[in-house]
């Protein structure tokens, strides 16, 4: 019997026990699941929240959110620091959300008691601070505060030739462009901030320079004045007082065409593609051409006076002559050996500009005289002389011919014969007004016009009639001095 209530006894108290440590527990779970406080070693974008009360780790969550929100970013231009303008994070597209952490809190609460301490237990230890700012809502913003200084076009460097032969430049004008990309790059740094970089302490405020590049025309001072246009180096003058309005339009025209033509360096010039521009551009009239060594009507005559007083300017100022060529009889206007002529398909005129910068060819036509001007590069201590030294001249022939008009034997003379010349030209080159080399540009033939000389036939029983001059050889038409 004893034994009996002893194991009774046992069995209460063990049962008691039990209950004792099911209560203990039951009462530990229930603690454990409805604490308010965050677990521990909880950690969000950085910050430590665990063991904190739930209401303030969230107030600390939202305001380090808010701290970031409100940092600042001022941007001033390079020229003067009080030209700025202030923006708030926030104004510029920032965001900055802890991600998944008040819903996890929120949890927490939610289930029964065990059901809150399984959560609790297994709670994520780590949650990320998620960030994006949007970089365009901050380039319009820049570019509305600053649009004037994108309000401008750059414009070319000019020059100009002045009525009394100076060259005047302009300067060129730059263009100014935000160029936003290399802030943004800064900017995108400072305000998405590193994950391993949150919680501790940030740049709460920003503060950059306006970028702004200049945007240069194509041509600016620098390089329009490098092509070496600096003076007038040379000038050189035919007159046509004596011509007639057809060759004097002629004249006129083709200078015309001509005149602002520029040359690189090494380029070389075609007066027959002077011509050609000359013919697009105007009509050219009637005058005197020389076709077969001999004047006659034709159209365009006077264009070599253009190419020949472009040729003596050319010669004084040493450049190359590639192509030139006399004319078949002497000229009126400049000496024997100093002229070109021109005859479409078969003589040009060309020469290379060898002053190693631009070349700008000017003319100016007035009271029947034509000037052509070249600028460009020229030593002032520099000069060229030339000079024509006629080696022989060439008597004229004689040709006649027979004519029934006339009396037995009667001469008249229809055309008076004129010399030609075989001349040598000259070109020395002279420095601080010593001479330091000399080089024949040339040698040239004039033909000699014959003298044209009718006689009067013989009658039959009289005298042999005269001879004849026998007629030229027939040869393929030159026509120099027209078109």
């Amino acid at each position: 019997m004893i034994r009996i209530v002893k194991r009774i006894h046992i069995t209460i108290i063990v049962a008691a026990s039990l209950l004792l440590i099911a209560a203990v527990g039951w009462g530990f779970v229930w603690n454990y699941a409805h604490q308010k406080t965050v677990p521990n070693e909880v950690v969000a974008g950085g910050i430590p929240i665990g063991g904190l009360p739930i209401h303030e780790a969230l107030e600390k969550l939202e305001k380090y959110e808010d701290s970031l929100l409100q940092r600042t970013i001022a941007i001033h231009t390079e020229a003067s620091a009080d030209d700025k303008k202030q923006w708030t994070a926030a104004e510029l597209g920032y965001k900055a959300e802890f991600q998944g952490i008040r819903e996890a809190l929120a949890k927490l609460d939610e289930g029964d008691s065990w059901e809150r301490a399984q959560y609790r237990y297994h709670f994520q230890k780590t949650y990320t601070l998620e960030q994006s700012w949007n970089p365009d809502a901050f380039d319009a913003a820049v570019r509305k505060q600053w649009s004037y200084i994108e309000q401008n076009e750059a414009k070319n460097a000019t020059r100009a030739i002045t009525d009394d032969d100076k060259v005047v430049y302009e300067p060129h004008l730059d263009a100014y462009r935000i160029d936003l990309e290399p802030l943004k790059a800064q900017v995108n740094e400072w305000i998405v901030i590193k994950q391993e970089q949150l919680g501790a302490s940030v740049e709460n405020a920003f503060e950059g320079v306006l970028p702004i590049k200049a945007i240069h025309p194509a041509i600016t001072l620098e390089k329009l004045k490098d092509e070496g246009i600096d003076r007038k180096i040379i000038e050189f003058s035919t007159d046509f007082r004596t011509s007639a309005e057809g060759r004097a339009h002629n004249v006129t025209v083709t200078a015309q065409a001509l005149n602002d033509w520029e040359l690189a360096p090494n380029e070389v010039f075609d007066y027959g593609k002077l011509i050609a521009k000359a013919e697009d551009l105007y009509d050219y009239r009637e005058a005197p051409v020389i076709l077969n060594g001999k004047l006659v009507p034709g159209i365009g005559g006077g264009i070599c006076q253009v190419s020949s007083t472009l040729y003596n300017a050319v010669l004084r100022t040493g450049l190359e002559i590639v192509e030139r060529r006399n004319h078949s009889l002497p000229v009126a206007y400049l000496p024997i050996g100093q002229d070109a002529t021109y005859a479409g398909g078969a003589i040009n005129f060309r020469f290379k500009n060898t002053t190693g910068k631009h070349l700008i060819i000017r003319t100016e036509v007035e009271d029947r005289k034509l000037t052509v001007k070249l600028f460009g590069t020229m030593n002032e201590n520099v000069r060229y002389d030339i000079e024509s030294v006629t080696l022989k001249t060439i008597a004229p022939a004689v040709q006649e011919s027979s004519s029934d008009r006339l009396s037995p034997g009667q001469k008249v003379t229809l055309e008076k014969g004129k010399p030609g010349y075989v001349v040598e030209t000259y070109r020395t080159l002279l420095r601080d007004g010593k001479a330091v080399s000399k080089d024949r540009v040339s040698r040239d033939t004039y033909k000699a016009q014959p003298t044209i000389i009718e006689v009067g036939s013989m009658k039959s029983g009289n005298s042999p009639t005269a001879t004849p001059t026998p007629p030229a050889r027939s040869q393929e038409p030159l026509l120099e001095d027209g078109i």
